[in-house]
């Protein structure tokens, strides 16, 4: 299934991560349909706002535990920033915890669980659909 927004362009992802490897695991799911665009990668919140001045992403994949600005306080500035979708893929942000909760409350579109904690390793097998119709939507 091909996605785009609604003029036909790409839909432009960034993701971000303080962890290199679940940034790479995320990127393979997204890249694996030809409608994303994965335009850059932060280590946490203080990059992911530079690189949306840099790149106008259309989604953000989001962790919340990350160092120098958590996805918590990075929702906070975003929504200054940017009128990106935000969805969260974090371990401590399950569907109903507080983070979840809060992370909705300030402006998130959607949470996807990591399936095995901080490093979910197992996220391109167990999730890989779920986080690509999560972005769909969020966009749709």
């Amino acid at each position: 299934m091909t996605t785009s927004t609604p003029d036909g362009d790409n839909i432009k992802v960034l993701i971000v991560d303080d962890s290199f490897l679940m940034r790479r695991v995320i990127r393979n799911i997204v890249e694996k349909d030809e409608g994303f665009v994965v335009l850059g990668e932060a280590a946490n919140g203080v990059e992911a706002l530079e690189q949306i001045a840099q790149h106008q992403p259309d989604v953000i994949l989001l962790d919340i535990e990350m160092p120098k600005m958590d996805g918590i306080e990075f929702l906070k500035h975003a929504a200054l920033a940017t009128t990106a979708r935000i969805v969260v893929i974090s371990s401590v942000a399950q569907l109903g915890s507080p983070q979840a909760m809060e992370a909705l409350s300030l402006g998130a579109t959607d949470i996807v669980p990591k399936p095995s904690g901080v490093l979910s390793m197992d996220l391109e097998e167990r999730k890989s659909s779920e986080l690509l119709g999560v972005i769909r939507k969020a966009v749709a």
